[in-house]
């Protein structure tokens, strides 16, 4: 822009415009440090800390770090996972990068080197690879026919369990490639089975499957590395995972079966107790409970077993064992989270770190307990790597990913409460509009969370499918509410929205919106709605059912019919235990009046709708049906997005991007300019080949 208006001017003057203009923009130059607050773009290119492993000694912390593929320049794709070293003092070295996609990171025994599965060269399958801590190339320690998912060391750092689906019979193989190719729904099933081999082996040894029924998720050796817990479901369906895994502790050499620990319900994380005795599990309260949010111990030689800390209302997030007595736990309360430890038989509870600072995940200890490294993020800043030493107060943020992040204007968040219409009190994140002045009323998104058995936290809140920041930098505001259903404030919190679709778990929504509206912040009129999963159904309840409230909508792999939704999900003893309690058969009225497809008549929300084509959690026809009854009636605009090779949320690049744009823009049509029709359904992504900005738009098409 400045060259084009000095271009105007005779050349003896252009010189001393251009000095002059200098030295102003060296006075105004603090002004300009920072951007006008988050955009799509900017979300697109946020590197995370993900996977955190503390090494033995307690020095060094290895991660993984997301880093999201280079929009219009990599080929499309997930995130690539990085593999990074950092030691306490917050000195951090990348291991390997790049083009690479590096999970599962562990210490081998005697912390002189770090494992990982991944698919590297010309392997077929992923395999388990090791790299030194002083230096060195990988190498590949374990491989096998099929590709390896979980795996633990064996305490001798001399052999590997891991966990693998059989690989395909010869005769099925060549009779597909000649066209015979039926899938026979739920019956023609590929199982995990447990294997274990030594580190090391010659090409020739193949890893020893062990002879177990029903199919594994996880299996892990005892400290003395002769027997191991098994997690096995009787088949691989998600369904039977969900729901009906149990602990089995087996005989590491024989594969014979010595206890079942007849868990219930949901089932998290298994850990060993140091002396071999016992174990330590999280898993639901009982078969009903949403979550495995409660904190277990069970000899392991089988029985009873015990629930440590009842009462406590907040949900055990992750553990560890600090000693053979002591459980070093996080919890996740309410919007916070808190890090603590009791005793094995619940004496000594006692919070190391209050709720409050970084949202804390991924625990790890070092071998004696006394170090833990986290992953944390807070507002201003996503997923980094944190770490805490015994006698510190809080933990140290040891890593600053996403510098560029400094030269953002980001705007306040903050925990807020209020009164349901019935006087159950509600938390919710609120994000205020960028720069909002006082007196002034501002339009508001409902971020609705999915689950719901789960929870929005006050820590990073801006993601691909969460307008957050990006809708404050527009002058919008956020309110992400934990609604009833929602965990983290105890089971009877969680189960509190069963039997009631979309009862008083969405009456809490509009009831956040009437708050806002009587604290001025929020015009009544310009308010919208958006989520996905179960905060799609939310979404597409609010823009029928109470479609007056909601100026806009954008549903994402969102369930608008109960009814056809409980025979296409993959998870429907999940749906019936946890959330409907009932089958549609025992109150055919209930599905159909709490589906948001038997109030579309009255809709007049503008709805965007999109969904991942190959979505196995909530089927396309969901989105399809609600879209051609809208089309048809014609009293809304609706526009339908598929995305090919997605399925219950976008994993790729350029499907993350199009959803973020195609959100703001739909919010910003019909919440800021009071539109009636919708935006054209092209999109600008001012790209060009190599990913930077263009003048030229490259239009897509859609379905």
């Amino acid at each position: 822009m400045f060259g084009r208006i000095l271009s105007s001017y005779p050349n003896s003057l252009n010189r001393l415009a251009e000095l002059r203009l200098a030295a102003l923009m060296v006075m105004v130059l603090p002004l300009w440090c920072l951007a006008a607050g988050l955009t799509p773009k900017d979300v697109a290119r946020i590197e995370a800390v993900s996977e955190v492993a503390m090494s033995p000694d307690g020095q060094h912390i290895a991660y993984t770090l997301s880093v999201p593929r280079e929009l219009g320049s990599d080929d499309n794709g997930s995130a690539w996972s990085e593999l990074h070293v950092c030691d306490l003092s917050g000195k951090s070295r990348g291991f390997i990068t790049g083009e690479v996609s590096i999970r599962r990171v562990q210490w081998n025994p005697d912390g002189s080197a770090i494992s990982f599965v991944s698919k590297r060269g010309e392997d077929k399958h992923s395999a388990v690879y090791a790299i030194p801590i002083d230096g060195g190339e990988a190498k590949k320690i374990v491989s096998h026919k099929q590709g390896i998912g979980s795996y633990d060391w064996d305490p001798s750092g001399k052999r590997i369990v891991f966990v693998a689906t059989e690989k395909e019979d010869k005769d099925k193989k060549d009779l597909k490639e000649k066209g015979f190719n039926a899938e026979i729904y739920e019956e023609d099933l590929h199982f995990s089975r447990v294997w274990i081999a030594n580190v090391d082996a010659d090409d020739d040894e193949d890893p020893r499957m062990l002879e177990l029924e029903g199919s594994a998720t996880s299996a892990q050796f005892s400290p003395d590395g002769k027997s191991l817990a098994v997690v096995l479901a009787r088949t691989p369906l998600i369904d039977h995972q969900y729901m009906f895994s149990k602990i089995h502790v087996v005989d590491a050499e024989s594969g014979s079966v010595s206890a079942v620990i007849e868990n219930v319900g949901k089932l998290g994380a298994v850990r060993w107790c140091p002396d071999g005795q016992s174990l330590a599990f999280l898993a639901g309260e009982d078969l009903n409970d949403p979550s495995a949010g409660r904190l277990f111990t069970v000899s392991a030689s089988g029985g009873a077993f015990k629930q440590v800390a009842p009462d406590y209302l907040p949900n055990f997030a992750s553990i560890e064992w600090q000693n053979a007595n002591t459980i070093m736990f996080l919890a996740n309360d309410g919007c916070l989270t808190a890090f603590g430890r009791v005793n094995k038989d619940g004496s000594d509870f006692k919070m190391v770190v209050e709720p409050g600072g970084p949202v804390m995940g991924r625990l790890s200890l070092s071998k004696d307990g006394q170090s833990a490294a986290f992953s944390g993020s807070a507002p201003t800043h996503p997923t980094e790597l944190f770490a805490m030493k015994h006698g510190e107060m809080s933990p140290r943020r040891l890593t600053h990913h996403n510098a560029w992040l400094a030269d953002i204007e980001l705007s306040k968040e903050e925990i807020v409460r209020y009164k349901a219409r019935d006087g159950e009190v509600i938390e919710a994140i609120l994000i205020h509009p960028l720069n909002a002045k006082a007196g002034m009323k501002y339009p508001l998104i409902l971020d609705v969370h999915g689950g719901p058995e789960s929870q929005v936290q006050l820590g990073w809140s801006t993601r691909y499918g969460s307008p957050g920041q990006m809708a404050a930098a527009e002058g919008i505001a956020v309110m992400r509410p934990n609604y009833r259903g929602s965990t983290g404030r105890g089971v009877a919190f969680a189960k509190a929205h069963q039997s009631d679709y979309g009862g008083k778990e969405f009456d809490d929504l509009i009831d956040g919106v009437d708050y806002l509206v009587g604290e001025g912040l929020i015009d009544n009129d310009r308010v919208g709605i958006t989520g996905g999963s179960y905060g799609g159904f939310a979404t597409a309840w609010c823009s029928t059912k109470h479609t007056e409230r909601f100026a806009a909508g954008v549903m994402f792999v969102g369930i608008s019919d109960q009814i056809s939704k409980s025979g296409t999900t993959d998870i429907a003893e999940e749906m019936y235990l946890v959330h409907a309690r009932k089958r549609i058969w025992e109150d055919w009225q209930f599905f159909l009046e709490r589906s948001p497809i038997y109030y579309v008549e009255q809709a007049r929300t503008p709805l965007l709708i999109l969904h991942g084509k190959e979505d196995p959690r909530v089927h396309p026809s969901q989105s399809m049906e609600l879209y051609r009854n809208l089309k048809i009636l014609g009293n809304t605009p609706v526009r339908l997005v598929l995305y090919p090779g997605e399925g219950h949320g976008n994993r790729k690049a350029a499907s993350r991007y199009d959803y973020s744009l195609r959100m703001m823009r739909w919010m910003k049509q019909f919440l800021q300019e009071n539109a009636k029709e919708a935006p054209p359904f092209e999109i600008d992504y001012e790209l060009d080949d190599d990913g930077d900005e263009s003048d030229t738009p490259e239009p897509t098409d859609e379905s």
